[in-house]
């Protein structure tokens, strides 16, 4: 057949105007898609099927407007149509595909438009008028030494507007980087994607406490709320929910009955144990992503004054399940992990289904039980109590790229994103998780974000370095790495730049960091010491120095049998230990070390080994 009649038979089949009206309906339904699945939860899995059905189902649908036409009939094959009712259905045909381009087009218009107003974030999701951000507040006590109190007033009115579903709500450690009464209001709410802005000052005077709070609407710069509140020290439990029952009823937003039972709950009737619980939180906030030793500490004070402080056993187990989970070559771990247990179990026994023991729960089953399935269905439970909380999310996040389900992963951790922009250490591990898709655009973007928060921060630059590494463009690798000498203090950023110089075939500079580094630097734990032990016999290998190699490895190997017979069950052991072996050229020790390894962190709960 005459191509020319071919290209004239597609237009007087409409199979042009079908074309064209299926890819603009497919590209807003896409759009769509994108927007409304993420409400449900529901995976990026499924939004990729959307897209490949789409792109599937085009040749069908050009194929279906070659062979059939719509008549008033019905569905009706072309080559059974009468010529002359042919040219009159495909006009009719050509007419209404006209009319359903014309108007997805307006749609596709709209949604572009909507999306650039100012009411809308710059990622594009509509900016919500019941969002809030909490800023530090003020400390206006003249003993500077009761900053601690001050921050635990304002974690404790977050956690409040955390339970309010109604409510959109961003972490505390995304706003601990601006100051308590900034002059951008609006700038700062543009940043965090929020409507309004929460500012105060708290006066404490022996057992006098003045809070001082006020709402703005960030867009306006025009007070939407305010109140003073007097109370004695011994009153002040109450004052937090007062807050978030002021803010809630400010922004319109509704309050079930079940969330104003829990807003009216008293954590403990002992101020001083509340001090205590508040001292904590303190150390908690300044010592993250890793918890503190004080914190426990001051946890554990709380519920000594008050055995019945359900919050206070919760965070106790947090805190030492957390430490476990960080110090698993620790000798005190294994202690670490039973205090955690006992503290779980009081909070359960006063608290079962707060969220506060809900989260205690779904940490010591992920950090200490490593018991995945379970710790994932109890931090769900946990978003339904927190909607506003990036926690649970995180948790999952973390708990889902350690399975391997890296595209679930990545949706937990984009989910609180939204909640907790600028939380650094979020940043970092939502950007390793796009690293290790490959996804490397997307990663730099989340570094250069931290950048922003942290600039020039030396961790994170050794993290670009590595994507730069994995592109093999080790010219801006080396630059990213420039600052990172033997006394770095972040174990990870230093063996990075060893890596670098391995890359580059500088075997001599990477020996001589390490044996300065191993000279030198000041190790927290023999743990850390052994591992850059066993750096340094790898890099002496390669160097060509097999006899100082095998000292080398003899060294890292003994600091990890010495750790090992405190810890035979410690899989982390295991693994260093199976790598000192193969140096050594001790092969069936290497095999019996990795096959201790497998039973003791099977592939389901280890595939990603990472936080």
């Amino acid at each position: 057949m005459n191509p020319k009649n071919i290209l004239a038979e597609l237009k007087r089949r409409n199979v042009y105007r079908a074309a064209v009206a299926y890819g603009v309906v497919a590209w807003f339904l896409t759009q769509l898609t994108t927007q409304v699945l993420p409400l449900f939860e529901i995976p990026n899995s499924a939004m990729r099927f959307v897209v490949i059905a789409l792109v599937v189902g085009f040749p069908i649908a050009m194929l279906l407007s070659w062979i059939y036409e719509l008549t008033p009939e019905g569905v009706v094959r072309t080559e059974d149509l009468d010529p002359v009712e042919a040219r009159s259905v495909q006009r009719r045909s050509g007419r209404l595909l006209d009319f359903i381009i014309i108007g997805a087009l307006l749609l596709v218009i709209a949604m572009l438009v909507v999306g650039r107003l100012p009411f809308y974030r710059q990622t594009g999701e509509s900016m919500s008028q019941k969002s809030v951000a909490v800023l530090p507040f003020e400390n206006l006590s003249e003993d500077k030494a009761n900053a601690y109190f001050v921050d635990g007033i304002q974690e404790e009115i977050l956690t409040r507007l955390a339970k309010i579903a109604d409510l959109k709500v961003i972490s505390r450690t995304s706003t601990l980087q601006y100051q308590s009464r900034p002059g951008n209001l609006g700038e700062i709410a543009k940043q965090l994607g929020v409507a309004h802005i929460l500012e105060g000052s708290v006066q404490k005077v022996a057992d006098q406490v003045r809070v001082n709070v006020q709402l703005v609407n960030a867009q306006t710069d025009s007070h939407v709320w305010a109140e003073t509140y007097d109370r004695k020290l011994t009153d002040i439990f109450g004052v937090e929910s007062e807050i978030a029952k002021g803010i809630a009823e400010s922004l319109q937003a509704k309050l079930t009955g079940h969330e104003e039972q829990t807003l009216a709950v008293k954590p403990t009737n002992n101020p001083e144990a509340y001090d205590a619980y508040l001292r904590g939180l303190a150390f908690d906030a300044r010592s993250a992503p890793v918890p503190s030793l004080q914190a426990a500490d001051f946890y554990g004070r709380a519920v000594l004054l008050d055995p019945s402080f359900a919050i206070a056993w919760a965070r106790l187990a947090r805190t030492n399940a957390h430490r476990y989970f960080f110090n698993p070559a620790d000798t005190a771990s294994i202690a670490r992990a039973d205090a955690a247990k006992r503290a779980l179990e009081n909070a359960q026994k006063l608290k079962p289904n707060s969220p506060e023991t809900l989260l205690a729960l779904g940490y010591y089953q992920y950090w200490v039980l490593r018991d995945y399935g379970p710790a994932k269905t109890t931090f769900e439970r946990v978003i339904k109590a927190l909607p506003s909380s990036s926690e649970a999310p995180t948790a999952l996040g973390l708990i889902t790229r350690r399975e391997g389900r890296w595209d679930e992963s990545i949706y937990h951790f984009e989910r609180a994103l939204a909640l907790d922009p600028h939380n650094v250490s979020l940043l970092e591990v939502t950007a390793w998780s796009y690293t290790g898709l490959r996804q490397f655009p997307a990663a730099l973007k989340l570094y250069d974000r931290e950048l922003d928060i942290k600039p020039n921060n030396p961790d994170v630059m050794a993290s670009k370095a590595g994507i730069y590494q994995a592109q093999g463009n080790l010219q801006e690798a080396a630059r990213s790495l420039s600052g990172i000498n033997e006394q770095t203090t972040d174990d990870n950023t230093f063996l990075t730049k060893i890596t670098q110089l391995r890359l580059e075939r500088n075997y001599g500079e990477a020996v001589r960091l390490l044996q300065t580094r191993l000279a030198q630097f000041h190790f927290d734990s023999q743990y850390l010491k052994g591992i850059d032990q066993l750096a340094f016999a790898f890099t002496q290998r390669l160097a060509g120095d097999t006899a100082g190699a095998k000292l080398t490895a003899e060294q890292a190997r003994t600091t990890f049998e010495q750790l090992y017979g405190d810890q035979p069950d410690n899989y982390d052991l295991s693994a260093y230990l199976a790598r000192a072996y193969a140096v050594l050229g001790e092969k069936d020790s290497a095999l019996k070390a990795a096959q201790r390894l497998v039973m003791l962190l099977p592939r389901e709960k280890g595939r990603v080994a990472q936080i």
